[in-house]
């Protein structure tokens, strides 16, 4: 209801803190309360918030309601009515009449009087469900914001502007909304909630919804009616025009495309249209959208119009029946009435003579502006432009200044004036709050009509196209007077009127508020703002931004008071710009500055900020500090501003010292991966960087360097390599500082062939460049770069690299400098490339124990090279000895083998060994026992005399540059440790690589192997007190780069090779080999036998690998395209002898199996890599049965995966073999071959590719429906690439259906099995399909054939995880196929196919290979005038066999149900062959509204099933479900015999539990004692079979071959199509699902004596089939493969076979078995193969190492064959068995992400939780309810209440189930479910009061029956007799009022 707003009097203030209540207290009104009332009202129009988001309001609740409550009273001319005051000065109390009329209206005109005044909607009487009229202001990405009658304005969220959002895509989501409205468009709403905020009280958000279905809530078709407008959603766009959407999803709309220059509609586009034509069959209606129809059609007078079909914007013809004080009371549409106010009149413009243009009885036009359903209030409004279905233009903004406005009518309540704006004038309201400064008690006097005012606009009534203004001389001055006024950096005068904790809020001269965040009010930290601020006083501020009508301001004085430029948008930043900014966030690396309009900038590093080094910028600095800046950097594009606090940044040039190669020191600032930034020690501050290759000349160590490193290490000796501005690039590199010299940096100073230091700077295919000191740059060519011209450089060489560059050429004039850095020409003359790695590894020791004690590293003291050590042996292996150390902690020692010395040491045994190599990062030394070398060491010791140690005797004998000849000791990565022999077995140290080659192959050394060196540096601290050589072969001494050409190894096939792998690809691995030898690994290549693993999971690039050379490369002219074939297969490398030639195999034989890998997927095929030069491929229809996996195609085979199949065909030119992926049975009695055998070798003799040798009768395929036949020619199927099959028309469904080819269409994929398969005349073949799945091996349930009365018993088996083995049997009716005339008998009841129909009669087909004659007087029992017509062909018809010919095989039918000869009606309506719960089959034979009738099939007999018993769950529409004709199954469930009626019911739990008994919840105790664990074989206990259940065996008199034979046809069985969670239900109390669905308690309480002598029977049986499983189980592993043989997909045999094994504690050969298990069952046999997984987790999960890993490994391999849904809650079933709760979340939450829209494992989580007592149970709720669909929130919450009830907390239950009731009451199944769960806790009082509300509801009787008649039996069950008593008189109440 549009609720009046309380008048208020003329110049009081509402002081009232509760809303609609005026105050009488007087109150006096000053300059700066007039201002901020005309701010408040300027915000309220807009609706948008005072302050930031995240700030509270400092106003008082009494301030606030006072301000937009006179807010409200302004725009209502009724409420602005001045108060007479009495001569004491006490308002006039109003009469109490006037306000009952001025809501009588609104009171639904239960008074009986006209109302005074015109309903208007304000912010206080708005209210959810109202329909409004608006105009669209804004459109932006997330929302709508539109413009409502009274200057109100809502909002609408993306999310309820449509009924649909499947449309678009995700690149022009948030271009949406624009594309489909319109500024200025019309648009009809409804308002769904208004947000009531406590703390802006008044300021409450509009949220409105333009969502049809809203709008059009109580439509249906036939409130359309021709020439009514409507509105409507495009859903899509069409050839010939659009279909329409009204917000019905029965009902749809049509527009044609009109092509006379009318605008194209877009999806989602909200348009009107005026209906044309209605078409009620297909419940289409037409649409024109012609704009001018729309504007003027008038909706019509129609009788029975409901109030609920009016929506706003309609036009209607309304009569004027009384004017009203401030509008008309206008009557519409026969019986409704409406009001306009005087802002919606025909001229907006009118005067006080207004109501003499509306005579009464005076027919206008109007349109409904809106709508309030609660109360029946409508609006309606006059003005020309809304009435024409345009938005009111406006021409003015706010803040225009007009001093020439018209005075056109003067009110009570304020000024109607005319504004001169262009074109058109503009009319504007200014109230009597506006109109003075000071209070004006009479308007009359002071304005007179016609005057001319100057007024300033204050707003906007778009809607009603009106202008609000101010006469107020304040509202004139100010700089400030509009937020479009307002400028960032502006300095403004400002008054406090509020201060809270967020800050205070000011107020400028023009009355507009801003707020000044607390950080802002004061240089520094304010912690008591209101003693900082007083409220009143006037202070200075800045402006810092205006952002959506929120203005911020600053009283910071350094930013008030500042002359510097004003940063305010990024375009402003220039580099260079100095400008004040404050501190908003600080960080390691730097600090964010805010300036003005929120323009941010970042200070990039700490020297930026000028810090000194190690230095935190938190202590220096604090947030909020304002900050001198300069703009480094800007880019506009990416709206990034660079800063610094350095106003003037450092020269270089200030520091004569520092210049190109000189050596600085400094201390490290800051770190990246890339590059380390340090500040160089110098007269300025002067920041460098050291990029990370420039940390070391190895690579790797460089890499180990910068992960050391921190801020504040000092680093002593840095080379200045480059100067950039006032930046220093700087190298740590050893060879470029010892060379520092003479390194270049002028053209001038290099001399062609002298040997330079330098570095990489780049690397292009061409060459490479080297560079030196500045930007001093040579150029080496591709053929100077390498010795090896076929090298990659990229693979030579890296960026940064240290490198000796020998000069070749200088161009003085080009500027260029050509080098080579071939080692040849420039290896090492000297050590030093060693010598740095031994004085940057001692330097990277350092770093690492920089945390540790002197003493920790003094260890190194007590080693020395060469010295004797004793030790203790700690460990032994195959590679040597560790050794420990007594005293030394963490320090170990390690004895090679080779170094023995032919000694056997034992643990413990304490050794003397000599000391070769010290590694002090590792705090690992090498040690050796070898006897020479221990000699050596003990002499020199016994000789000492001078205590000078031995080391030092030996550098005198040996010098510098002297060749010896060495032996290697130990072989490292970088380096080599040498003995010399010939100076008593001193040690020295030898580099294996170079400088230029560090990124090549190294040669390969071997311990004990001579080589000759130079000896290039003596011991001392420089080189770590080592020895340094320079082996002969790293300086290219011993022979030329010529030579080693020419000592190329020769590769021959079948010779083992080492290969280093350099690129990994999808198919093959490259790698090198030899000296220059380039190979490749195919993936055929890896494994001896094909794997679903990744053949190349285990390679890396670097790796060295064994391989066999298996080819050689084809010669091509690129040399560089030539590669070797390669093998790594184990079957291949085993073979020790010398392979002359390893052929590729290039024969297949038929059916062999072969493996491939997936290298290509198309539509049709997918092909194989099967070896290096044979593909194959696989037909679509070759690789699966199930249509399911043919859709699936192409995501069943990803590229890579491994595929196994049989070979079919192979094609030895093309070297391509055609495979199926089943294997090829009895391939030598094949058909298609004349029956005589066929060779095994397959080869092009076969005709065409497509051989059809793997086809047999019996045989299942996966097929493709290719054409339809027309009539009954059935269906044409393609079963290969070239190969179709015919399905019959009777072989297409297993049930006799009107029409089989529903649901069929071409393309469509189908298992079908092989019938037939014959030659034709024509010498083509000829095969007969079928589609029908109770053939065997066409269903995934096993069928059988139980008895002669043509009905089927489908046994069915399912072990599930809980142990429970469910044995199921159902009788389902299929009516059978008679293929041979022998099978036929007279009088034998048929169903057929009508083939042909003649004047004389029919032909109809039984089976494909039998049709019968029906006469035409046989074809019904009455007359048949058109037979042609009556019998059409493909009807369906049920006959009986008259006569059978089977000579002439000639069968004739009659269809009549009643024969003249025949037995009576009575006779033949014999009830007795029938009886209570037998199975019946039938046809429906018509349909109403309670229920069907059904024809017994070969009886004629009709039954009525009632519409409660024809499903579990509530049907609503009977005749959208069942038609007439369709067959179905059912119960018989009451027979009257005396009045001859048959009650059958079709519920689905009728066929569940078996033939004789109804559908019964199993409660919890009887599933416990239903379930059985596996019996123990030969006494094992095995856990594996816990998860899976238990099969018994038959034994007869005749021995075990029975019991075998049973085995055998189980094993057949397929498993029941169950879902693992529907049958997990049992944990969530399976009697309460059972209650949700229906509440007939009678029935249920009638079967359970049936259930339960079935149970006891069931006992027995599992009883005796356990006994004879014991007696008679398999003994041994080869009767085991006995039973796996015969019977190879049952998955209880093999998991029994499995539980043997572990009894036999043999676990590997376990898991032989199930990976056997899963390779042997049939792909399609997927519940076998999931229980084999399921008993694979527990085998892991009991035995696997680690267990969870184990298992995790079994699951990720399972999710891929199996359903991953089944999968995991099989995991988690046996994660909860075993109590293993944490792996049992982690899976739970995973399921959740997985499976987030299904209900049973949220409730799954919610029993999780319950179990382990969480807390947050609400938490999860919520995420549910959010995740789920709408239509499982009832199922949900009652599930999980059910659960708080028996596991949790009760009232947390009974919270969630008055929630569901609250919002759906009448559902009595809830109301049991709830009572039930009520009375298993006892709560007596509780009980009875539930009980109490629930048959105080107002439901149907038979409802309510149900509800007296459970409280009666509980009342009995307490044994109270006067509750009873008193349940049966509130019964007998209940029924007298209702017959009543």
């Amino acid at each position: 209801m549009v609720a009046p707003s309380k008048r208020v009097p003329s110049g009081k203030r509402n002081d009232s803190t509760k809303a609609f209540k005026s105050s009488r207290k007087p109150f006096k009104k000053t300059k700066d309360d007039v201002a901020a009332r005309s701010e408040a009202m300027a915000l309220q129009l807009e609706e948008v918030p005072d302050f930031p988001r995240g700030g509270g309001s400092s106003l008082s609740k009494k301030e606030r309601e006072k301000i937009h409550e006179e807010v409200d009273a302004e725009f209502d001319a009724g409420d602005e009515r001045v108060a007479k005051r009495s001569k004491g000065g006490k308002p006039k109390k109003r009469n109490t009449s006037d306000v009952d009329e001025l809501g009588s209206l609104f009171d639904g005109g239960l008074t009986g009087k006209r109302p005074r005044y015109a309903n208007k909607i304000t912010i206080k009487n708005i209210s959810a469900g109202m329909k409004l009229l608006g105009v669209v202001t804004e459109v932006n990405q997330k929302d709508i914001v539109i413009s409502l009658p009274g200057g109100l304005r809502g909002l609408v969220r993306a999310s309820e502007a449509l009924d649909f959002t499947d449309f678009g895509t995700e690149d022009d989501e948030n271009e949406l909304l624009r594309d489909i409205f319109s500024v200025g468009q019309l648009v009809p709403c409804i308002v769904l909630q208004l947000d009531d905020d406590k703390k802006e009280a008044g300021k409450r958000k509009i949220w409105l919804s333009l969502r049809l279905s809203l709008l059009h809530k109580g439509f249906s078709l036939d409130s359309f009616q021709p020439g009514m407008v409507v509105t409507a959603n495009v859903k899509s766009v069409e050839d010939h025009g659009y279909i329409l959407q009204f917000g019905m999803p029965s009902i749809t709309g049509f527009i044609k495309k009109s092509h006379e220059g009318t605008r194209e509609l877009k999806t989602g586009q909200l348009i009107q249209g005026v209906v044309t034509n209605i078409d009620k069959e297909r419940k289409i209606v037409s649409l024109s959208s012609d704009p001018d129809s729309v504007a003027k059609c008038v909706t019509k007078d129609l009788s029975g119009m409901s109030f609920d079909l009016l929506i706003p914007g309609m036009m209607v013809n309304a009569r004027v029946q009384s004017a009203l004080e401030n509008g008309l009371l206008l009557g519409f549409l026969m019986y409704f009435t409406g009001t306009v106010d005087l802002f919606h009149l025909q001229n907006p413009l009118c005067n006080k003579s207004w109501k003499d243009e509306y005579n009464p009885s005076k027919m206008v036009n109007a349109r409904i502006l809106f709508i309030d359903p609660s109360t029946r209030a409508v609006g309606l409004t006059l003005n020309p432009h809304l009435v024409g279905n345009k938005a009111p233009p406006l021409h003015v903004s706010s803040g225009d200044i007009f001093d020439e406005a018209n005075v056109v009518r003067v009110d009570k309540s304020g000024l109607l004036l005319e504004l001169p704006s262009k074109p058109v004038s503009t009319p504007a309201y200014v109230s009597t709050y506006d109109a003075a400064e000071d209070e004006v008690k009479k308007l009359e006097k002071k304005f007179k009509e016609g005057s001319r005012i100057r007024v300033r606009v204050l707003g906007l009534k778009q809607i009603e196209g009106l202008a609000i203004g101010t006469l107020k001389e304040s509202a004139f001055e100010g700089p400030a007077f509009t937020h479009s006024d307002v400028k960032p950096g502006m300095v403004t005068k400002g008054k406090v009127i509020s201060v809270d904790t967020f800050g205070a809020i000011v107020q400028f001269p023009g009355g507009l508020k801003a707020m000044c965040p607390l950080q802002h009010m004061s240089e520094f930290e304010v912690r008591k703002p209101r003693k900082k601020f007083k409220v009143g006083a006037e202070l200075i501020f800045r402006v810092l931004g205006c952002k959506s009508k929120r203005i911020t301001v600053t009283c910071k004085k350094t930013l008030v008071k500042s002359k510097l430029p004003i940063l305010c948008s990024y375009a402003d930043a220039t580099e260079g710009l100095v400008t004040h900014g404050w501190i908003t966030k600080i960080e390691k690396n730097g600090c964010f500055v805010r300036f003005y309009n929120g323009v941010q900038g970042f200070v990039a590093s700490r020297f930026e900020l000028g810090l000194e080094p190690g230095s935190d910028p938190a202590s220096v600095f604090h947030i909020g500090e304002v900050v001198k800046c300069r703009v480094t950097s800007a880019v506009h594009g990416t709206r990034r501003i660079n800063l610094s606090f350095m106003m003037k940044p450092t020269s270089v040039s200030e520091d004569d010292s520092i210049k190109l190669g000189s050596i600085v020191s400094g201390v490290i600032d800051s770190i990246t991966p890339q590059a380390v930034t340090v500040h160089v020690k110098s007269k300025g501050l002067l920041k460098g960087t050291i990029f990370a290759e420039h940390l070391a000349d190895h690579h790797d160590q460089a890499k180990l360097m910068i992960s050391l490193l921190r801020p504040g290490f000092e680093l002593d000796k840095l080379l200045v390599i480059d100067i950039e501005g006032n930046n220093l690039a700087l190298s740590s590199k050893y060879s470029l500082i010892k060379f520092a010299e003479e390194l270049p940096s002028d053209l001038s100073q290099l001399q062609p062939n002298s040997v330079v230091h330098g570095y990489v700077c780049n690397l292009i295919e061409n060459g490479c460049f080297v560079r030196f000191l500045g930007r001093l740059t040579g150029f080496a060519p591709r053929s100077k770069a390498i010795d090896e011209p076929r090298a990659d450089l990229s693979e030579s060489f890296f960026v940064g690299q240290s490198v000796r560059a020998n000069i070749v050429d200088v161009n003085q004039e080009k500027s260029r400098v050509t080098l080579s850095l071939k080692q040849s020409s420039c290896a090492s003359v000297d050590a030093s490339f060693v010598q740095e790695y031994f004085l940057t590894d001692e330097k990277i020791s350092n770093l690492q124990s920089s945390d540790i004690t002197e003493s920790e590293c003094s260890w190194v003291e007590k080693f020395s090279i060469g010295s004797l050590i004793m030790g203790t042996v700690q460990d032994k292996n195959d590679l040597g000895l560790v050794v420990n150390f007594d005293n030394i902690n963490n320090v170990l020692g390690f004895i090679p083998k080779y170094h023995l010395g032919g000694t056997s040491l034992e643990n413990g045994s304490v050794v003397q060994a000599v000391v070769l190599d010290i590694s002090r990062a590792e705090r690992l030394v090498d040690l050796s026992l070898r006897p020479e070398l221990i000699n050596s060491s003990a002499k020199e010791v016994s000789n000492r005399q001078s205590k000078k140690k031995r080391k030092r005797g030996i550098s005198k004998e040996l010098e510098v540059h002297q060749r010896v000849s060495a032996v290697v000791e130990i072989v490292k990565e970088q380096y080599l440790i040498l003995s010399i022999p010939e100076h008593n077995y001193t040690i020295g140290y030898a580099a294996v690589s170079d400088y230029n080659t560090q990124k090549l192959p190294v040669k390969q050394f071997t311990t004990g192997q001579s080589v000759v060196a130079s000896v290039e540096a003596l011991q001392n601290p420089l080189t770590s007190g080592r020895l340094l050589l320079l082996l002969d072969s790293v300086s290219g001494s011993s022979e030329t780069s010529s030579k080693r050409a020419k000592k190329k190894a020769n590769c021959e096939v079948g010779s083992v090779v080492q290969a280093e792998i350099t690129e990994i690809k999808p198919f093959e691995v490259r790698v090198n080999f030899g000296q220059s030898f380039r190979g490749r690994i195919h993936i055929t290549e890896v494994n001896d036998v094909g794997t679903n693993e990744e053949p190349f999971a285990k390679f890396r690039v670097g790796q060295s690998v064994s391989a066999r050379v298996v080819a050689k490369p084809c010669h091509t002219d690129n040399k560089k395209s030539q590669l070797w074939e390669l093998s790594v297969k184990p079957a291949i490398l085993r073979d020790s002898g010398e392979l002359t030639e390893v052929r590729e195999q290039l024969e297949f034989v038929s059916g062999e199996p072969v493996c491939g890998y997936v290298y290509k997927v198309d539509k049709e095929w997918v092909w194989l890599a099967i070896s290096r030069n044979v593909t194959a491929r696989i037909f679509i229809l070759d690789t699966a049965c199930e249509a399911r996996e043919l859709e699936e195609f192409e995501g069943r085979f990803p590229i890579g995966k491994a595929v196994s199949g049989y070979v079919l065909t192979y094609n030895k030119e093309k070297k391509t073999v055609r495979l199926v992926q089943r294997p090829l049975l009895n391939i030598q009695k094949s058909i298609g071959n004349d029956g005589g055998p066929k060779k095994d070798k397959l080869d092009s003799s076969i005709p065409g590719d497509d051989a059809t040798l793997f086809i047999h009768e019996g045989d299942i395929l996966g097929g493709r429906i290719s054409k339809i036949l027309p009539g009954v020619g059935g269906l044409r199927v393609q079963i290969g690439p070239y190969v179709f099959g015919r399905v019959h028309f009777t072989e297409i469904n297993d049930s006799w259906l009107s029409n089989p080819l529903d649901g069929l269409h071409e393309g469509q994929f189908v298992k079908c099995k092989v019938l037939e398969i014959s030659n034709s005349s024509k010498g083509t073949l000829q095969i007969e399909l079928s589609l029908r799945t109770s053939l065997d091996g066409m269903s995934s349930d096993h069928i059988s054939e139980a008895s002669s009365n043509n009905k089927l018993i489908i046994s069915l088996s399912l072990s599930l995880d809980s142990g429970i083995n469910l044995m199921m049997i159902c009788r389902v009716s299929v009516f059978k196929r008679f293929e041979r005339i022998e099978d036929l008998s007279p009088d034998m009841g048929i169903e057929g196919y009508v083939k042909n129909t003649m004047s004389k009669g029919c032909f109809i087909m039984l089976s494909r290979t039998l049709d019968a004659k029906v006469l035409l007087s046989n074809l019904s029992d009455t007359f048949v005038k058109d037979p042609e017509n009556e019998f059409p062909v493909g009807k369906l018809v049920t006959g009986r066999v008259l006569n059978v010919e089977p000579l002439s095989k000639r069968v004739e039918v009659t269809l009549k149900k009643v024969n003249a000869g025949g037995p009576s009606k009575s006779e033949s309506y014999d009830l007795k062959q029938f009886h209570v719960g037998d199975m019946i089959s039938g046809r429906i034979k018509r349909v109403e509204p309670y229920g069907l009738f059904i024809e017994i099939d070969q009886t004629g007999m009709v039954g009525l099933c009632h519409k409660s018993q024809l499903s579990d769950n509530h049907i609503e529409d009977i005749h959208a479900r069942y038609e007439a004709g369709e067959s179905v199954t059912a119960k018989i469930l009451k027979l009257d015999e005396e009045r001859r009626r048959i009650s059958l019911g079709m519920k689905s739990s009728y066929f569940v539990n078996g033939d004789d008994d109804t559908a019964q919840p199993r409660s919890e105790e009887n599933a416990d004692e239903a379930s059985m664990e596996c019996d123990p074989i030969n006494g094992s206990k095995s856990g594996v079979l816990a998860a899976v259940g238990d099969f018994g065996f038959q034994e007869t008199n005749s021995g075990t071959s029975l019991a075998i034979a049973q085995v055998e046809s189980r094993a057949s069985i397929l498993p029941l199509e169950v879902d693992l969670d529907d049958i997990e239900e049992a944990d969530l109390d399976k009697n309460q699902n059972q209650k949700l669905q229906g509440a007939d308690k009678d029935e249920k309480s009638k079967r359970r004596e049936k259930q339960k002598d079935k149970e006891e029977r069931e006992k027995k049986i599992q009883a005796a089939e356990g006994r004879l499983l014991e007696n008679h189980a398999p003994e041994s592993a080869d009767e085991f493969e006995k039973m796996v043989r015969s019977s190879p997909n049952s998955s209880f045999v093999w998991i029994k076979y499995m539980a043997f094994m572990l009894s036999l504690a043999d676990i590997e050969k376990a898991r032989s078995i199930a990976e056997r298990a899963l390779r042997t069952i049939n792909i399609r046999e997927e519940e076998e193969k999931l229980n084999i997984w399921v008993a694979y987790f527990n085998l892991e999960n009991e035995h696997g190492s680690p267990p969870e890993e184990a298992v995790k490994k079994v699951f990720e391999r399972a999710r891929q064959y199996c359903d991953p849904k089944k999968v995991y809650n099989a995991l988690l079933g046996v994660y909860e068995r075993t109590e293993q709760y944490k792996l049992a979340d982690k899976l739970l939450d995973e399921m959740i992400k997985k499976f987030k829209q299904s209900c049973k494992v949220w409730l799954r989580k919610i029993q999780s939780y319950l179990k382990q007592d969480e807390e947050n149970i609400q938490s999860v709720v919520n995420r549910a309810l959010l995740c789920l669909p709408r239509h499982k929130h009832i199922k949900f919450i009652s599930q999980t209440a059910i659960l708080e009830f028996k596991c949790g907390v009760a009232d947390r239950g009974r919270s969630l189930f008055e929630g569901v009731l609250r919002e759906y009451p009448k559902r009595t199944d809830l109301w049991s479910v709830y009572l039930d769960q009520e009375i298993r806790l006892g709560e007596v009082d509780v009980i009875r009061s539930l009980f109490e509300r629930a048959i105080s509801l107002s439901l149907p009787p038979k409802k309510m029956k149900f509800l007296f008649k459970k409280f009666l039996e509980y009342e009995k069950s307490a044994g109270d007799e006067e509750r009873v008593e008193y349940v049966k008189q509130r019964a007998m109440e209940y029924a007298d009022s209702t017959l009543a």
